[in-house]
């Protein structure tokens, strides 16, 4: 009963605009180019990506290795012509931002060729371009209302969320690898000392018979 009272109180219009806010900001961003995954790099392998970037667009490339050696790999972008733009040796992770100055196929590669039995997991988030205004916000002359400000000021701190929640996973996916490799390794060495135990436990049992035990001598006649 409370509950029908304050919608009837709240008004017909307001509701309206509350399922508006909800549409925006369950809305899924598909408006920005970007490439975000998660792919196996083997040994002495080299994977590169290409994306196509027109003139003056401002992009993001962002890596990190999840798992595999020494959680490092190399890195290239190259431009259009053939211009290294950035170049990484042995990163964990890193970011580079930079404006296209001509259009045309910009190419990122992973190289893990330095490596000779590692595989590695890489995390990849490729941005191309500025995120568009939500659908019906900032197109009309006049200011945004408080509604469509509210509205831009959610999907803003959604996506950063969304930021963080991706990278957490990656640390915690990094963690939990590292604590398994981290298990086996302790699980090995307990075996190991095992074995020496009880190598040594049955070598020492061995001589203190021998010093007990009484050898019979013959005389000759």
């Amino acid at each position: 009963m409370r509950l029908v009272n304050s919608l009837n109180r709240v008004g017909p219009l307001t509701l309206f605009y509350l399922l508006i806010i909800v549409i925006l900001v369950c809305q899924i961003i598909g408006s920005v180019g970007a490439v975000e995954l998660t792919f196996e790099l083997p040994d002495n392998a080299k994977q590169c990506f290409h994306e196509e970037i027109t003139e003056g667009t401002l992009s993001t490339v962002e890596f990190q290795v999840v798992t595999g050696g020494n959680y490092d790999v190399d890195m290239s972008l190259e431009a259009p012509n053939r211009q290294i733009l950035y170049k990484g040796i042995k990163k964990q992770f890193d970011s580079f931002t930079w404006t296209a100055a001509q259009s045309g196929i910009y190419t990122v590669c992973f190289s893990n060729e330095f490596s000779t039995f590692s595989h590695k997991l890489v995390y990849m988030d490729f941005q191309v371009g500025d995120e568009k205004p939500l659908p019906g916000v900032g197109e009309q002359l006049s200011a945004m209302t408080k509604m469509e400000s509210s509205s831009v000021q959610v999907h803003e701190n959604l996506n950063t969320i969304i930021d963080y929640q991706t990278h957490h996973r990656l640390r915690e996916a990094q963690g939990r690898k590292f604590a398994e490799d981290l298990n086996s390794k302790v699980l090995y060495w307990s075996v190991g000392e095992t074995l020496a135990i009880l190598v040594i436990g049955i070598g020492q049992i061995i001589i203190l018979k021998n010093f007990f035990t009484d050898k019979k001598t013959v005389s000759k006649s």
